[in-house]
């Protein structure tokens, strides 16, 4: 499992945020654990395989918003006690 986040300019407030979410699941329809953070610029999802970088940053320009980067880390689910 991958988790891949997305730097994105130009979401200002909780729509955008949805928005943006809503984006990413109907381009990676496996994607788990969607978030999007206005503050932050980025959002952030689980893959269980590498994200395709120009598929996200079609599906993001599309919307109106700024692709700026995406990176991806190996996620490791925590148990109770870690």
């Amino acid at each position: 499992m991958n988790q891949i986040t997305v730097k994105i300019d130009g979401m200002m407030c909780g729509m955008c945020e949805a928005h943006i979410c809503d984006t990413i699941r109907r381009a990676f329809p496996g994607a788990k654990k969607v978030s999007a953070s206005s503050k932050r610029g980025e959002a952030k999802f689980l893959l269980e395989r590498e994200a395709d970088g120009e598929l996200l940053k079609k599906a993001i320009g599309d919307t109106g918003y700024t692709f700026v980067s995406v990176s991806s880390e190996p996620y490791e689910k925590r148990g109770l006690f870690r």
